[in-house]
């Protein structure tokens, strides 16, 4: 009776047989099966196009005459940029387009949150009457203003006129004033977008920090500067990136609006890399400035994440 005890104890420690199909991995299949459309889309119109540009920015290629026109030439489109006053000209709009319409535009629609969020009535009304230039197309928003600055019969000029400007600027048709109209459509456009963004933010930050700095004797101004703008810099910081990155792919307002013109003035880096590529059909040279571009926003972005970071510790 031991014995077949002992046997019968050995016999029930047996490990269960492995099944390969079994119930997890028949999950995870489905689960994979679910995701392959969407990865092999990212893969088809995104990571595929990027790997391929970066091929073209080191060739000379026509795309009218196919893949066999495709001639490698180095680092030549790249040596082409240092002398290129077309780009070194589109760079620096561009430049300018995001110093102001950046930080001109978070400052403009954070005082106007505030006010929004602690002095106003109708609130909704407000957020919404701010918003809808955001969600309006550019083509529809650069229509509006081209007929506001144009610079006989535009209202605004009519204004400057019968307030006693008797020479006010050309706007969209002068070199010296183009970039200027492109900043004011560009935060008109955006802040918005940021005002909601802003009120968000407000409306996480508690009233009882506030009544506390009251009873300490803050007035508005003092709590503005030590509560709402400290707190409210994980947000700043979030706009800030994604400003920035869209002020530099700005292109349906220059399209729509000047051209790049008058004599290039307001010529800003997308739009150059349409006029290189599809244009003059220089698909190579186009790519080599994506690629610029590209590593622009990439060091600007990682340069705003280590100040980021060094606040924070």
């Amino acid at each position: 009776m031991l014995v077949n005890y002992k046997e019968t104890k050995v016999t029930s420690l047996a490990p269960p047989k492995k099944v390969f199909w079994n119930e997890k991995r028949k999950e995870s299949l489905a689960g994979l099966l679910f995701v392959l459309p969407e990865f092999l889309g990212i893969c088809l119109m995104g990571v595929f196009p990027l790997f391929f540009t970066l091929f073209l920015a080191f060739t000379e290629w026509n795309f009218i005459g196919g893949i066999e026109a495709i001639n490698f030439v180095g680092l030549e489109n790249f040596k082409k940029l240092m002398s290129d006053e077309s780009f070194h000209l589109a760079l620096k709009n561009n430049l300018l387009y995001t110093l102001f319409t950046v930080p001109v535009g978070m400052v403009l629609a954070l005082i106007l949150a505030v006010v929004i969020h602690s002095k106003v009535y109708a609130k909704d009304f407000f957020k919404v009457a701010f918003f809808i230039p955001y969600i309006s197309t550019q083509v529809a928003v650069a229509a509006i203003w081209a007929a506001l600055f144009h610079p006989s019969l535009g209202p605004i000029n009519q204004f400057l006129l019968n307030i006693g400007i008797t020479d006010p600027p050309k706007w969209l048709g002068s070199t010296d004033s183009v970039m200027a109209a492109i900043i004011i459509i560009g935060i008109w456009h955006t802040v918005g977008y940021i005002v909601i963004i802003y009120i968000s933010g407000l409306s996480t930050i508690s009233e009882d920090v506030y009544e506390a700095a009251e009873i300490d004797g803050a007035n508005f101004f003092q709590k503005f500067i030590r509560i709402t703008v400290p707190l409210l810099s994980p947000t700043t910081f979030f706009l800030a990136i994604t400003l920035m990155i869209s002020s530099f792919k700005v292109f349906d307002l220059i399209a729509f609006l000047t051209q790049g013109g008058p004599n290039h003035s307001s010529n800003v880096l997308v739009y150059y890399i349409y006029e290189e590529g599809f244009q003059n059909f220089r698909m190579g040279y186009a790519s080599a400035i994506s690629w610029v571009l590209f590593v622009i926003v990439a060091v600007l972005t990682i340069v705003m994440w280590k100040i980021q970071n060094r606040k924070a510790d």
